[in-house]
């Protein structure tokens, strides 16, 4: 490579690596429009849960096909990567596989190992590829994927398949010129190829300058492949890449079923319960406060935690086919959730970048404009969500929260659910009996 190479190696790394930072900025700063929520008790809990279920892939395997396909491709995005910084390396100072010399047989084990592992990626994509569009798994044909989500898991397939071929191609080409007699140019003997060896004799007859050439246009679109890919990674699912460790470090540790209690109104029930409160010292010391909602109706008004949720869901649909209620045809979906919420945050962050960093009312909701009071209610929160999402991802409580809001602020409840209400706050129990009649039962047995 030229000095003129390198100069444009580093002005494309910055410029790929700098787009990159600004959507990771974004990000964050959407994430943190959400309610704060402490989630940082139990360390050791949270690191073993990061560490089994993020980093080891634990939930995954449950199911084995998909699961061990998938171990192949995280894996293989892991641990090839790595040689990205030796690429990074040589681009920059026109070196030619840097690490080789001070790595000796360690080098050809890693570019081994690397090679295997791409040839297993590409085996587990058009694995994945034949089971969305040929097979048509019914996850994957919902129509919570139609338009750009069934197009997106696509392209992702698409682009690691041509990263994979190009990393083995860029190898094969590289070997070729290593085999020179007398050697060529700068490339020298270095590395293990055991995939590569098979397609280096496709460049056999072709002149030394030629597959020089070649090798430089792969190095090259591998390269800049990868830098698209990363910045491609803010608009669509394969976010989970980046976000499924920190998703699985502050995801909540409470036995399942177990919900929180709004911190007003307990405060309120206490204040109640308590003879000896001072119902004026309660009062908030800015009288023009306003006071807090209940529940929620739009992004701003989840935790931090559910819109971490909502970036990191993979729109695998593990959830989806494990719901009772869509199952039995009812319209949720809790994939359908986890995207909706994602779809407004993206939205509110596009309206705050629009506005020089403040939000303006655009007369939507998440409630309504993207989930219905129809989908809310048809949930038995049971948990089969939680319990089948891969990162542990909780539509539950975003649910949860919606239907909150329904009943506290807009007493918008079914009207079974407020038939029963009432008669709770009448009778003290969920019968229109009267208060006398309650424990009848206990006689007629």
């Amino acid at each position: 490579m030229s000095y003129l190479d390198n100069i444009l190696f580093a002005v494309l790394l910055i410029v790929g690596f700098g787009f990159f930072a600004a959507s990771v900025k974004k990000i964050i700063r959407n994430i943190n429009l959400g309610v704060d929520v402490d989630r940082k008790d139990n360390p050791k809990a949270r690191w073993k849960n990061m560490a089994l279920i993020a980093l080891g892939q634990s939930k995954m395997v449950r199911r084995p096909v998909a699961g061990i396909l998938h171990i192949f491709v995280y894996v293989g995005f892991i641990i090839i990567n790595i040689e990205l910084l030796e690429i990074i390396i040589d681009g920059l100072f026109g070196t030619h596989r840097v690490f080789a010399p001070y790595l000796g047989v360690v080098y050809d084990v890693l570019i081994a190992s690397f090679e295997i592992l791409a040839i297993l990626v590409i085996i587990a994509v058009v694995t994945f590829w034949i089971r969305r569009n040929v097979i048509r798994l019914k996850r994957f044909i919902n129509s919570d994927l139609n338009g750009f989500p069934k197009s997106d898991a696509n392209y992702i397939l698409y682009f690691e398949t041509v990263l994979m071929i190009l990393f083995l191609l860029m190898n094969a080409s590289d070997l070729h010129l290593q085999n020179v007699p007398g050697g060529y140019s700068h490339f020298h003997k270095a590395g293990s190829y055991p995939i590569s060896q098979f397609i280096a004799p496709i460049f056999n007859g072709t002149s030394n300058e030629a597959v020089g050439l070649l090798f430089e246009v792969f190095w090259w679109l591998h390269i800049v492949g990868i830098l698209v890919f990363m910045n491609y990674l803010y608009f669509s699912k394969h976010l989970h890449i980046l976000l499924a460790f920190p998703n699985t470090y502050f995801a909540n540790l409470k036995p399942e079923g177990q919900f929180d209690n709004l911190a007003s109104v307990t405060k309120e029930v206490k204040l109640m319960m308590d003879p000896n409160a001072d119902p004026f010292a309660a009062a908030p010391a800015d009288e023009n406060a306003h006071p807090a909602k209940f529940g929620a109706s739009d992004v701003q008004d989840l935790n931090w935690v559910q819109l971490l949720n909502a970036y990191t869901c993979t729109e695998c649909g593990r959830c989806t086919s494990s719901c009772p209620a869509n199952q039995t045809g009812k319209k949720l979906s809790p994939r359908k959730i986890m995207m909706d919420t994602r779809d407004r945050l993206t939205e509110v962050g596009k309206n705050i970048d629009a506005n020089k960093g403040v939000f303006v009312p655009d007369n939507k909701t998440l409630l309504n404009d993207y989930i219905t009071p129809e989908e809310l209610w048809a949930c038995t929160s049971c948990n089969a969500c939680v319990e089948e999402c891969p990162v542990n991802i909780s539509p539950l409580s975003i649910i949860m929260d919606m239907r909150r809001y329904l009943v506290m602020e807009q007493s918008a409840a079914p009207m079974s659910l407020n038939a029963m209400m009432t008669n709770i706050e009448n009778n003290g129990a969920p019968w229109q009996y009267s208060q006398q009649d309650r424990l009848n039962w206990k006689n007629e047995n």
